[in-house]
Formats: C-alpha cells, structure tokens, sequence
C-alpha cells in the first residue's frame, strides 16, 4: 500500500477543493464555524488559498483550499506538501475532476526524496473511499514516485550501471528477463553511436534490454534517454547549464516507470524496454564536433554538437528496438531545452504521424489531468538536418530545435506507430512543492496503453 493512501479507518479531517467563483455556491452547505473563519481569512477560492479550522479543543477538522481558475487536479499537490500527518477526506470532488486525479495530485505533494536527508515529517494520508479502485491509484503513485527517485539520485550513485542495477530490480520483480550490452561490445554488437558518446567517461556505456510477457501478444516497445549526466561533451555547457544534468536520464526514468506499469497491470503485450545508458563526459577520447559516426541502421551522422547527444544514443536504441516489429514504439527523452521555451516546464510534447494515436494521447492527457501537446512533424524541416559529407548532421541550429530533433529520430524508427515525448523530467518549486524530479507525460501513455490493450 503506497503510504499516502489508506481505506477509511477512523475519523478524518475534511478537504474543501474550492474553485475560484464556486464559494458562493458552496458556503450555504458548510458548518458556520468554517463559513465564519473562511470570512475572516477573505477566502475565496483563489490559488493556493489554505484555511484550516479547528473546533474548541484546538483540534483541525476541516481545510478549505483553493483552486484557482485552472481547477487542475495536480493543484491539490501543494496542499498536501504542507499538511501535517494525519488522515483527510475530500469532501466533494470537484466538477469533472476525478477522485483518481485528486489522489494522484494529493502523493505527488507529499513526496519527497530522503536518499541522503530524512523528511522529517510523516505523509500526510488521504482517505480512498470504497468503491474507489486503490490497487490502480497505488500502481501509479508508486510508479511515480520510482520515477522521481531515480532522477533525483545524483551521478554519482546513478551512473549508466546504476541505470541498470534499477531496470534489473525492477525486472526481479516481474521475473521479466534482462541483457545488456556494455563497453567495447557496443562496438562488436553494432550499437557505434551509443559506443561514442559515452567512451569518455569511467563507467563505460551500454544498452540495457528487458523482455517481458508471451511473445504471442502485441509487441510494445518502450525507449528511454539514459544519459546519467550530461557535460555536453567537448561543446561544454556553462555552470548553469549542467548543474541539474543528473536528470537527463529522465528519459530512462520515464521509460522504467512505464514498463513498471505494464508489467503490474499485467497487460497482454510482449514488452521491451530498450535503455541507452551512457554518461557524456569529456576526455582525450570524447566524440568531437566534425566527427562522422556509423549508426546501427547504417545511416552516417555528422556532429555538429556534442551536447545534442541524446538522439545519437536513441537512434542506435530506436533502430534496436524496430528490428523486433513492434505494434508500437513508445519514446521518452530529455531531449531539448527548445522544448521547454516552446512549451514550458509542464507540458509534455509529443510526436507521431499516427493520427489515430494522436487523439487518443490528447484525450488520455484530459482525462488523466497531465498536459500533454501535439507538435508537428513538419518534414520540409529534414532540411535544417543536412550535412555535405554524412547522411545527417545531429543538430539543426537554433530554430525548430524539438521538431527537428524529432525529425531527426524518425529516421531511426521502422515501426507501424511510433510516438515520441521531449520531455523535462523536472520541476521548479512552486505552488508549496519541492524543486526536483517531476513526472511528465506518463500518465498520460499509461492512459493510452491501459485503453489499447485491455481486452473485455
């Protein structure tokens, strides 16, 4: 049981989720001891708004807590990182928002990464009603939670063998079956641009592959950016810049949490997890800018820059992963900062030609409460990605950067239906929650997979 959630065992306190202009409609509904103080405090639903009340004794019965005009469900997530322990009720979920959401939002705010520093504190625990189905409400926090644990552990404890002693456990737990292919073997096994990006650094790089489930199912192939940190390579990133690489293995995170998911819903498909793992150090024999590599699939890449290296390893993992005809190609990479001035720190942007799944991440995105936005795979684009002396250069400027990187792994994929997700993996402190790693996207792809694949 995730230590966030709990059956009803004994008296609660109350939670009020209140939107901007709903008070009015509320109040008349409400003891007068909470009417009565929310006037005080001028309580009106705007975001972040907290009131608590306590009866006589002193003791806290009831929370008022708002919602603001966007009535996002992940709101809630900055109420519970300032609760104190004990059990909460939600009173009446807000109109269109699930209870399953809520509860979502509600351990996303209580979590925190205690690896090295104790919390100090007991989560806050939130009352799931019967008929409520806990057991999925529990698989994705936990899935989450994993998640942001693995991208908050520095490099240091969370190397390219790190990455992969965490896929082995996950796969001990699902008696799934795991290979890896590392160091100078990527070079006889033909994965050369997996090879070059991470030969610079101590721990040598490799490609983890897990296998799960009857290979008689719709085969599902999930990919993850496995880069442990990012230096940027000999095309250095300032201080600024790399002081929070150890997430650019938020891809691999992502990628681990869904299989994860997969793995413990049962679903009939045959799953593999295809993780490039590699740190992008610099040494005397760091791949350089003017370098030309031989990818798995054949094609030639020119470099341009050694800090866009993330699709260099995708490519070689992508390219793997096609080989084995999946039904369908699921990406998640910490890819590009151009990403993130295109759509902020939140929401996570996809990339397919396949219509059909297009619409069914959107409606995921709105019915699981995780943004996620359709960007164009705008091919005139292939352009920007031309080189005089390969068939690609790895980098096309300073325009279109996420669209081209997309572009730029497309020419890696053979699949029926392939999407990718450039994702942050990471968050800024805000609305009372943490700094840190942050789920993106996922949600919304377990959504999807949940719908496409559940028979009956």
């Amino acid at each position: 049981m995730h230590p966030c959630f709990v059956r009803p065992s004994g008296e609660a306190r109350r939670v009020h989720l209140v939107g901007r202009g709903d008070w009015d409609k509320l109040a008349p509904d409400l003891p007068d001891a909470v009417r009565s103080l929310a006037q005080a405090f001028a309580f009106d639903g705007s975001s972040g708004q907290i009131v608590h009340v306590a009866d006589a004794k002193g003791r806290l019965t009831d929370i008022l807590y708002g919602l603001g005009e966007a009535r996002d469900a992940m709101a809630v997530a900055g109420l519970s990182a300032q609760l104190p322990e004990g059990l909460y009720e939600i009173a009446a979920c807000p109109a269109g928002t699930p209870f399953h959401a809520l509860a979502l939002a509600w351990a996303d705010g209580a979590y925190r990464f205690e690896r090295y520093k104790p919390a100090g504190r007991t989560q806050p625990q939130l009352v799931v009603p019967p008929g409520i189905g806990l057991d999925a409400i529990h698989r994705e926090a936990a899935a989450i939670d994993g998640l942001r644990d693995l991208v908050n552990t520095p490099a240091s404890d969370m190397g390219p063998d790190g990455i992969e002693a965490a896929i082995r456990q996950v796969a001990r737990q699902h008696d799934a079956e795991v290979a890896s292919v590392i160091g100078d073997d990527l070079l006889t096994q033909n994965y050369p641009m997996i090879h070059a990006v991470g030969r610079a650094a101590a721990v040598a790089p490799r490609l983890v592959e897990l296998s799960w489930g009857n290979p008689d199912h719709p085969r599902l192939a999930i990919v993850g950016k496995g880069v442990a940190f990012d230096s940027g390579g000999l095309n250095i990133k300032t201080g600024n810049g790399m002081r929070i690489m150890k997430k650019d293995m938020g891809g691999a995170a992502h990628a681990i949490a869904l299989a994860s998911l997969v793995m413990d819903a049962r679903l009939p498909v045959h799953l593999k997890l295809y993780v490039p793992a590699v740190e992008n150090a610099i040494a005397g024999n760091a791949f350089r800018p003017g370098d030309v590599l031989r990818s798995r699939k054949g094609k030639t890449v020119e470099i341009d820059n050694t800090d866009a290296e993330g699709r260099l390893i995708l490519a070689d993992a992508l390219a793997r992963a096609s080989e084995g005809d999946p039904d369908l190609i699921v990406d998640f990479a910490t890819l590009t900062g151009a990403a993130r001035v295109a759509l902020g720190p939140d929401l996570a942007p996809f990339y397919t030609d396949d219509d059909l799944l297009a619409a069914a991440i959107a409606e995921a995105s709105l019915a699981a409460g995780d943004p996620a936005w359709r960007m164009p795979l705008w091919q005139p684009y292939i352009a920007m990605l031309s080189s005089p002396v390969a068939d690609l250069a790895n980098s096309g400027g300073s325009m279109a950067g996420s669209i081209t990187a997309a572009l730029f792994l497309k020419e890696f994929v053979e699949a029926r239906s392939w999407v990718h997700l450039d994702i942050w993996a990471w968050r800024e402190a805000k609305h009372g929650r943490p700094a840190g790693a942050a789920a993106c996207g996922l949600r919304a792809l377990w959504h999807v997979l949940r719908a496409r694949y559940t028979t009956g």
